[in-house]
């Protein structure tokens, strides 16, 4: 069979810049990650019962949606996590193939079945289903050098406000996030307890005061479908903005002719909508913004994108705001491309030296200098359809293929060259 390429050289340059053209098509579709897609895909369902512990939520949340989510198409299995916060997060995995986004949808049909089997506060919450994206690929620190002026929550604020959607619009970017700080800036309302205790009022009457007197309406119209000749579309305030709104809100009024407020029982202040976490970037409050890969995306030309769209943000910072990345596989990625690029180079360079050392011929020596860079990009051609991705183990790979390549070659050709001299062929 072998004979065919020697008797036909044409036929074997053909092939050989065929596989060239093909390997180098394929090179520059391959997606680009650090690490291979090797774990199965998976949805996180995610709630919060306000108020609840851990056992509570395990009681009155996880077992209706455990029971409606089990048993979704090509599901593996799934675990459920709670915390004393509230919080319950069940991740749902899939067989190994399985299209996430169409699992999510499947997972989120499931979910809706079960939202009439919980508490009114879990379904007021919302409940979030979500593909998990497991490919961490930049960290990107937002702080604030000026602690005076601007707090954590309005760094969160800000970056969730003009930095996150211009993020997650870039392309290969699967999740943009904050990390380690509020995004949301929440009207509290502190209860004082002595003083609730002696107007004998419970916290239920201020939330239930508070929904009554803050909240969006359609009031309507004036002249609405009669025989007036001017119609007036009514104007509503809608919920208060202001700390001093919320003070003055009426509980109950005395017998005595008093009205008790909001201001006789509580403080209230415009702060963050959780305290859960602090961050600070070289001794800097701040945030962190994480962000995740789409699976098969170029992870070195999405973090380019990225770096530009931060670049270009930045510009518009407010005084005192600073951007830092901390952490990015571009580095790692970009070091061993490197390292296969200059293993080439040294293989192709190796391969004509050794070989017209040794044989003092000029077309011995250039088969194998053609060979090898033929080999090498064939095979991306081959990675392409069996699936696989340009990461750490198969660039690692690749560095141990060239080897091997070089030495076949300075070996076949010198036995070829040695076999023509004694046979004169």
């Amino acid at each position: 069979m072998f004979k065919i390429f020697i008797q036909r050289p044409v036929l074997a340059t053909v092939i050989s810049i065929i596989l060239v053209i093909l390997g180098v098509i394929s090179l520059i579709k391959l997606p680009i990650q650090q690490f291979p897609d090797i774990a199965p895909p998976s949805v996180v369902v995610s709630a919060l019962y306000p108020g609840a512990n851990a056992e509570t939520v395990l009681r009155s949340v996880a077992p209706s949606l455990e029971e409606s989510i089990n048993g979704v198409e090509d599901m593996t299995y799934m675990n459920s996590t709670a915390s004393n916060d509230g919080t319950l997060s069940i991740a749902v995995y899939f067989k190994l193939g399985t299209d996430p986004d169409q699992a999510a949808i499947n997972v989120q049909n499931r979910v809706s079945q079960a939202l009439s089997h919980l508490p009114a506060e879990v379904v007021q919450q919302g409940i979030t289903t979500s593909k998990q994206h497991v490919t961490f690929m930049m960290g990107i620190g937002l702080y604030t050098e000026d602690e005076s002026r601007y707090d954590q929550t309005f760094v969160g604020n800000y970056a969730e406000i003009n930095i996150i959607p211009e993020l997650k619009r870039i392309p290969g970017v699967g999740l943009a996030s904050l990390y380690g700080g509020s995004k949301d800036y929440s009207m509290r309302i502190w209860l004082n307890p002595s003083q609730m205790a002696a107007h004998q009022i419970s916290p239920n009457e201020v939330t239930q005061a508070i929904q009554d007197k803050s909240l969006e309406a359609a009031p309507g119209k004036f002249g609405q479908h009669s025989k007036e000749v001017f119609e007036y579309v009514i104007k509503y305030k809608g919920k208060f903005t202001k700390p001093e709104e919320y003070e003055n809100i009426a509980i109950r009024s005395n017998a005595d002719g008093s009205v008790l407020r909001l201001k006789d029982v509580a403080r209230v202040e415009l702060g963050t909508f959780s305290y859960n976490s602090l961050t600070r970037l070289s001794g800097k409050k701040g945030v962190v913004i994480g962000i995740l890969q789409l699976s098969g995306a170029n992870a070195n030309e999405t973090q380019i994108a990225v770096r530009k769209a931060m670049e270009k943000a930045s510009k518009s910072f407010p005084a005192g705001i600073k951007h830092q990345i901390f952490f990015s596989t571009k580095i790692a990625l970009d070091e061993s491309i490197a390292q296969v690029q200059d293993t080439l180079i040294e293989a192709f360079i190796l391969v004509f030296v050794v070989v017209f050392l040794f044989l003092q011929d000029f077309r011995s020596t250039l088969i194998p200098a053609i060979a090898v860079p033929v080999a090498i990009l064939g095979t991306f051609f081959f990675m392409h359809i069996f699936g696989f991705s340009i990461n750490l183990l198969t660039l690692f790979a690749l560095i141990l293929a060239i080897g091997i390549v070089e030495d076949d070659a300075i070996v076949d050709v010198v036995a070829v060259h040695a076999k023509m001299v004694h046979k004169g062929l």
